[in-house]
């Protein structure tokens, strides 16, 4: 079936060629990075201030559109403003110190600069922005020459900073160590002073970063009478010397890195009074979080009355997740529930404390799908709130909870109850069982951010063929103001494009066990009978990911939707299958793989080419396949252990070994090593490298620290050993991202469709 396609796209159309107003053009790969956006004009980190008077966001400038300045919408007076411009703040940024660097290449935002995060003060009136390495205050009722407080003026990067929670105190990390800083009184006050080298104060570590979805190491109390911190030893974990090549120089870098199977680094959780941290003699207080040290510190949050901690804790094995009470004057805890699992329990950020009633909002695949629960503050279970063969999900933040409204007893969540295609605002009540109610109505994903008090929100929608608009609602859905209308009209960006743009179909396949598989295609224009087409398959395929989504292809997720349609415009059939193993399907569908990855996911991807051998416009001895990260450990897999269906592959920053990769990434998935040495050499690449028959291009940056450059290298010797030809691009000083970066991204996008134009295109 085809997408279903807005209205105002037709009559765009119409419009625009009844007036021949703009030239149809096809894509570039030049186009496609260059500014301005083509996907429009957008909220970037959109918020709705706590007074709820302004939704501020990121704008990238008109000429530098990865340059964010820092905007607001005035909802009163209906109008946009620029409030902080970051050329005239910092007209020449610093280099990023070696622990933002690393916090940007996990958060996957180093393609960026300028101002790429900000927070608001508990009382709307003032703004934190960190800019070069140092903080700054905007007053919002201030005027304007006197509006911007420095706060930092170090040689030192501070980075995690934010408002403590009443808005007297700025918390931030300096080399390694945690500082806060007096508003009143402009003072600063150091939490930490012994972090250096090997131990850290505050900070996420990498796999927290990388793997948890956690990139901070401290929490204040909600009446800021305590903040909690981590400190983090990474001296357990392997060090490891690896060499980024730059063009013009070698670095060697020792890293920590915690291989599968290997050592973690030690977490340990400490809570410090304020009045110490101010001047007090009080030690802090270390939380009791048992006597062996290898566990996952997964979340830390406050109750409400600020007297104890809720800790998450996480089994090595992945298999059981704890929450914890921890009270903050003595550190010691109790245990208020455990989620267990016969494959991994999924971290989440749906804790949820209520503050009218005793109790707090948890969430649980025990059902097979993801859902929230009531429980009471001893942990007892009071009523599940949603239930279902679909799932709670997240979309555009770490939490699918968008509000809570006590008052009228209502939470509201994101989901895919209606199709897993799609994303939809849902309603239900926290005082009695109920159905859910869907708030927002156009097709399409849509990602929420709530106002605090849950009255409105800001809905960011798209599909296929609409970029991303964004609007303002009530909690009943009503359009209150249109921030980003985003029309296909002369003036869009897109506007040149637009007769050249393919529409996205969308349809089903069965998998060998039975499960549904969807999938998307989009064809060349004007298929011309009895002519067979090249396929290129564009692949993820990896857990928690989902590719296949009625959304605009070059949003959120970059540049791949655009490269999409430059693809088929360049007359290649772009088929996407989200396999078993991906993401938001429920236990059953995200567990086929598990303790074997490299095996359903090959199967359905076969799958996936035996359909494609049934249409009538492609070519079958012409199929080939691209994928990133997972999605070229997925490329490599396909054409090796499938050489009868992939005549070409390109597997970008390829994993090849599971046994080179970190410890709560893989393990969740394989266990480890030691445990399951015959899973580790079947999800090997180069245990099938004399299989290789087809035509096969590596990519990787030379500096990646996350899927390490000596997967690649490994992988070339084992071809090399079997005596199998292949093609690689290496981009010196490059990491993981290097296809957001406007200065490698084109070369490698560009260099991807050469390799397909010589070895399917023009295949005689």
């Amino acid at each position: 079936m085809t997408a279903r396609i807005f209205p105002r796209f037709f009559a765009s159309l119409v419009a625009l060629a009844l007036a021949q107003q703009a030239q149809a053009e096809k894509l570039t790969i030049e186009r496609i990075f260059a500014a301005p956006d083509l996907s429009g004009a957008s909220l970037r980190s959109p918020q709705i201030s706590p007074d709820g008077r302004l939704v501020t966001y990121l704008r990238g400038k008109d000429e530098d559109k990865d340059r964010m300045d820092l905007w607001a919408y005035d909802i009163a007076a209906r109008r946009h403003r620029l409030l902080v411009d970051s050329a005239a703040l910092v007209r020449e940024e610093p280099a990023l110190s070696p622990e933002e660097a690393e916090r940007r290449e996990r958060q996957r935002i180093s393609s960026l600069s300028g101002i790429v995060e900000y927070h608001f003060s508990p009382d709307s009136r003032r703004l934190l922005v960190p800019l070069g390495g140092d903080l700054y205050v905007y007053d919002l009722r201030a005027p304007e020459g006197q509006a911007v407080r420095r706060l930092t003026d170090t040689e030192s990067y501070e980075t995690d900073a934010r408002f403590s929670p009443r808005g007297r105190f700025v918390s931030f990390i300096r080399d390694k160590n945690l500082f806060v800083y007096d508003l009143t009184s402009g003072t600063e006050h150091a939490v930490t002073r012994e972090g250096g080298g090997p131990v850290s104060f505050g900070m996420a570590e990498f796999i927290a970063q990388e793997e948890m979805d956690r990139d901070t190491g401290y929490w204040w109390s909600p009446d800021e009478r305590y903040i909690a911190f981590t400190r983090v030893d990474e001296s357990p974990v392997a060090e490891v010397e690896r060499f980024e090549i730059h063009a013009d120089r070698v670095e060697v870098i020792r890293q920590r890195y915690p291989f599968a199977g290997a050592r973690n680094a030690e977490v340990q959780l400490f809570v410090a009074p304020l009045a110490t941290v101010t001047g007090g003699s009080t030690a802090p207080v270390r939380v009791d979080l048992g006597k062996d040290p290898d566990f996952y510190l997964a979340r830390v949050d406050w109750f409400p009355d600020g007297t104890a901690l809720a800790v998450q804790k996480q089994s090595r094995d992945q298999k059981a997740l704890t929450l914890l009470r921890a009270d903050a004057r003595t550190g010691s805890t109790r245990e208020l529930l455990t989620e267990r699992s016969d494959t991994w329990v999924e971290l989440h950020d749906e804790l949820r404390f209520l503050t009218r009633t005793p109790h707090f909002i948890w969430a649980s695949r025990r059902s097979g799908f993801n859902h929230l629960y009531l429980y009471d503050l001893d942990g007892r279970l009071v009523r599940p709130l949603t239930s279902g063969e679909w799932m709670v999900t997240p979309e555009g933040s770490s939490s699918a909870i968008r509000g809570i409204d006590e008052r009228r007893g209502l939470v509201y969540f994101t989901a895919n109850a209606d199709t897993p295609l799609e994303r939809h605002l849902y309603v239900v009540s926290l005082r009695e069982p109920s159905a859910r109610r869907r708030i927002t109505r156009e097709p399409g994903w849509h990602a929420v951010q709530m106002s605090p008090d849950a009255r409105t929100f800001l809905d960011t929608y798209s599909t296929p063929d609409q970029p991303p608009v964004t609007v303002l609602r009530d909690v009943n859905g009503r359009v209150l103001a249109e921030l980003v209308d985003n029309r296909l009209d002369a003036d869009h960006p897109y506007a040149p494009f637009l007769d050249e743009h393919l529409p996205t179909e969308f349809g089903t396949l069965t998998a060998r066990d039975g499960q549904t598989l969807y999938y998307q295609i989009i064809k060349p224009r004007n298929l011309e009978p009895g002519r067979r087409y090249p396929v290129i398959v564009d692949v993820y395929g990896g857990p928690g990911n989902q590719r296949v989504r009625r959304a605009w292809g070059g949003w959120p997720r970059g540049n791949e939707g655009f490269f999409r349609q430059y693809l088929a415009q360049q007359g290649y059939v772009v088929f996407t299958l989200d396999n078993r193993g991906s993401g938001y399907r429920g236990v059953r569908f995200e567990t086929a793989h598990y303790r074997r990855l490299g095996s359903v996911e090959i199967e359905d991807q076969v799958t996936g080419v035996e359909f494609l051998r049934t249409l009538p416009y492609v070519d079958p001895e012409r199929i080939g396949i691209f994928g990133w990260s997972y999605g070229g450990y997925m490329a490599l897999m396909c054409i090796l252990q499938a050489p009868g269906h992939f005549a070409a592959a390109v597997a970008g920053a390829p994993v090849t070994d599971w046994r080179l990769y970190d410890t709560h990434y893989t393990e969740r998935f394989m266990d480890t090593p030691q445990a399951n040495p015959e899973g580790y050499e079947a999800g090997d690449a180069r245990t099938y490298a004399a299989r290789l028959r087809g035509s096969l291009l590596v990519i990787h940056g030379m500096a990646d620290d996350n899927v390490l450059f000596t997967h690649s290298t490994t992988l070339f010797k084992a071809l090399q050993d079997a005596g199998k030809p292949f093609d690689v691009m290496v981009y010196p000083g490059s990491k993981h991202g290097l296809l957001r970066h406007a200065d490698t991204g084109p070369h490698a996008y560009a260099t991807v469709t050469r390799f397909f134009d010589l070895h399917l295109k023009n295949r005689n």
